[in-house]
């Protein structure tokens, strides 16, 4: 067998070629689009036919004319409770629908746990201060201010210096404590705060 280098195989280069034109496609697509279309209107008509038929049966055309003030009290009272039973089937379907929705979405959640496929929501940074963490924890028991820098004690550097030079004066305590004790000793600790200045 004798293979060439320089020359591509012609049958794996050529992708299969697509046996209805892109004008056929177009033309079915086009079929398609209108018959859908017929069937939403006819689906639309019936519906409203349903709905004139059901309002018909339901809802017998009124005929005020020629009827005692008697007569219109009646008619009116059974309106009413044609409505009230009207308003009840209404509640009920409502009802009816939310729970099955409620069904739905339980199930949807036991689907989702079942296949291990959760959606983890996309989550957003948000920059909270301690102020409004406290807040969000504890409500309205939350008085204080958290304004951790403002509560912190000022150093500086000078008070850190003679913190320095009265650490490296301290040797043994004992000592330290017989000179400083007496006025001599509180002369000293003045001084060297620099109160004697």
């Amino acid at each position: 067998m004798k293979r060439s280098l320089g020359r591509p195989n012609p049958k794996v280069d050529n992708k299969p070629k697509s046996k209805i034109s892109a004008s056929r496609k177009l033309s079915l697509k086009i079929l398609l689009l209108t018959r859908a279309m017929e069937e939403l209107e006819k689906e639309k008509a019936d519906r409203d036919e349903e709905k004139t038929r059901y309002l018909g049966e339901k809802l017998p055309p009124l005929q005020f004319s020629g009827l005692s003030l008697e007569e219109l009290q009646n008619l009116c009272k059974q309106l009413h409770a044609k409505i009230d039973i009207v308003d009840e089937e209404r509640y009920d379907c409502e009802a009816k629908v939310m729970k099955h929705n409620k069904d739905i979405h339980e199930l949807k959640l036991k689907v989702q746990d079942l296949g291990g496929k959760f959606k983890k929501p996309a989550l957003r940074k948000v920059r909270v201060s301690a102020d409004e963490m406290m807040r969000a924890l504890l409500g309205s028991k939350h008085k204080g201010s958290m304004d951790l820098r403002a509560n912190l004690k000022s150093v500086k550097k000078e008070d850190i210096k003679q913190e320095k030079v009265l650490t490296t004066e301290v040797g043994d305590w004992r000592k330290n404590v017989e000179a400083m004790s007496g006025m001599e000793g509180r002369k000293k600790m003045f001084d060297a705060a620099g109160g004697g200045q």
